[in-house]
Order: structure tokens, then C-alpha cells, then sequence
């Protein structure tokens, strides 16, 4: 089955990028001249996937805005005779059918899934978390999509994590059953170390069944109110196979400001257009540090 459909939560507050998050939605900030968000919506693209689900919030309107057309600027450009930026510009717009729905309350990961259901409906779907940008040859969920093929289930990306680390993330247990694939058998969102049934944790991409759904809203809320995504899928376990995938790539975490300037860095050095220049002022800076 072709899965059509991503959900892509942008509704929180993005209080890391604080003030900047005041005025620019987190996922609107730049990594050099893209948006984090566009990384996401690209790599859904690429894996064939023709509907973009927004979860959004009230301030966040920009991210909508940046993939719709823009005929002033692109009059500005025709007529400047920047063929280059006037197509980069025109293929946003065309990049996928964009829609988004209203998360009023920010109520966990869970509940910004749940949001997206009537608008998802009764198909297979794709998650994606835009903070984790996956440098990968072949795209991160196009990765998780054949496994999908393959086996039926559910499918979660994991990556193997320090065990210092083990505790900000979802953890899965279970047996491996494949090239880097795990049936899973247990969640565990951020156990201690000591308590954790692996150190496999998941990282933001997801290909979901939709009966995570029913799952999601028998989920009890936590201590502090919110809807783990987690626990829907540990709800989907019950009914179904769910698989992990230890994913080909490189994980560029976009979600703090220093993971966002690593990943700009790492961005740069790939680039042609940046990668000689940008390579030999930063080695003059690590020079003039030792």
C-alpha cells in the first residue's frame, strides 16, 4: 500500500529559541537559507508521500506561508532575471499539498497525532518530528517505509544512544528480526538507565497504523497532562506488529540552538557553494582556539 499522507507537529512553543520563538516559529528558523521544516516536508517528497499534514498552533502561520505562492516576489525575480532563486521559489509551492489543523492546547506528542485523525482517516500514515533532520543517502523514512512493505506493521526509527543519554528519550525492547529491525515488544518513555530495555531510542520519524488512533485516546494523560505518543503505540502493540528500524544516516538534531548550529555547520561542508570557503574560515578559527 502507497502511504500518501505525513503529519508533521509544529504547534509548541519552541521555548529553547527563546526570544527568537517569541516572533519566528521554531521550525521556520534557518538552517543557512532553508527552514528547518522544509527538510521535512522534502524528505516526504522524496519518498513519495503527497499530503502534508500541519499540526499547527495560533502564531504559527509563517510556516503555512512559506509554501504557498508568492506572485509579488516572483514577479520581483522574473523580472529581476533570477531564473535560479524564481525556480526555487516556484517549486515550494508545488512541493506537496499542504494542509494543517488547530492544536489548541499542547498536550503532548500523542494528543498532536490525535489532532491530525480526521484529516489522516482510515490510511497508513507517516510521522514526522522536524526538529531531527536525517542526512541519509536514501531518505530516513523511505528507509522505514520498505520495512513497512515488508512486514505490514507499524515501524519507528531508532538509534542506538550513549547509555548517559538513555533517559531523554523513548526507549524500545524487543528481538531483532532483520538487518538492523527489531520486532518490538515494550516501550519505555525516558526510563533511567538502569531500567531501560534497551539502548535503542526512537528518534522523530514514524510510519503508523491508524488504529494508533483508538490507541491515543484510551491513553491516559501523564502527570503533567500530556498524551504520549509513545503510549499510543505501546496501546498498538496489543492489537499488532510494530517494528524499529536502526536507520542509514546521520542524525542533525535542529532542536536546541547549539544542535541547530552543529547542524548548520554540517550543512555548510556538504555544501559546494559553501564547503571551500566556509572550510577554511572555520579552520582558522579552531586555529586561533588551541
Amino acid at each position: 500500500m502507497t502511504i500518501r499522507k505525513a503529519v508533521i507537529p509544529v504547534a509548541g512553543w519552541g521555548t529553547r529559541f527563546l526570544p527568537a520563538s517569541k516572533a519566528t516559529p521554531k521550525e521556520a528558523l534557518p538552517l543557512i537559507d532553508r527552514p528547518v521544516i522544509q527538510f521535512a516536508v522534502e524528505e516526504a517528497v522524496a519518498a513519495g508521500i503527497s499530503e502534508v499534514i500541519l499540526v499547527t498552533s495560533r502564531g504559527k502561520e509563517a510556516i503555512e506561508r512559506y509554501f504557498e505562492p508568492s506572485p509579488e516576489l516572483e514577479a520581483f525575480l522574473e523580472w529581476k532575471g533570477d531564473s535560479a532563486r524564481l525556480e526555487q521559489i516556484r517549486a515550494l509551492s508545488s512541493l506537496a499539498s499542504i494542509r494543517s489543523v488547530v492544536q489548541h492546547e499542547q498536550l503532548g506528542l500523542g494528543h498532536a497525532v490525535l489532532t491530525a485523525k480526521a484529516l489522516v482517516g482510515d490510511e497508513t500514515f507517516a510521522v514526522f518530528l522536524p526538529d531531527d533532520i536525517i542526512d541519509a543517502p536514501t531518505p530516513a523514512i523511505q528507509q522505514l517505509l520498505d520495512v513497512h512493505q515488508r512486514t505490514g506493521g507499524s515501524v519507528l526509527a531508532v538509534l542506538r544512544v550513549p547509555r548517559e543519554e538513555i533517559s531523554r528519550y523513548g526507549i524500545v525492547g524487543g528481538e531483532e528480526c532483520g538487518p538492523r529491525t527489531y520486532r518490538v515488544r515494550r516501550l519505555v518513555e525516558k526510563p533511567k538507565a538502569a531500567d531501560a530495555p534497551s539502548d535503542l531510542a526512537i528518534i522523530g520519524r514514524y510510519v503508523l497504523s491508524p488504529k494508533v488512533f483508538e490507541a491515543l485516546e484510551r491513553a491516559k494523560p501523564g502527570a503533567v497532562g500530556e498524551i504520549q505518543l509513545t503510549d499510543g503505540i505501546d496501546g498498538l502493540l496489543e492489537e499488532e506488529e510494530v517494528y524499529a528500524l536502526e536507520f542509514e544516516g546521520e542524525l542533525l538534531d535542529a532542536g536546541t540552538p547549539l544542535g541547530l548550529l552543529k547542524a548548520s555547520v554540517r550543512t555548510a561542508l556538504k555544501r559546494p557553494d559553501l564547503a571551500e570557503e566556509f572550510g577554511s574560515w572555520l579552520r582558522e578559527q579552531v586555529a586561533r582556539l588551541e
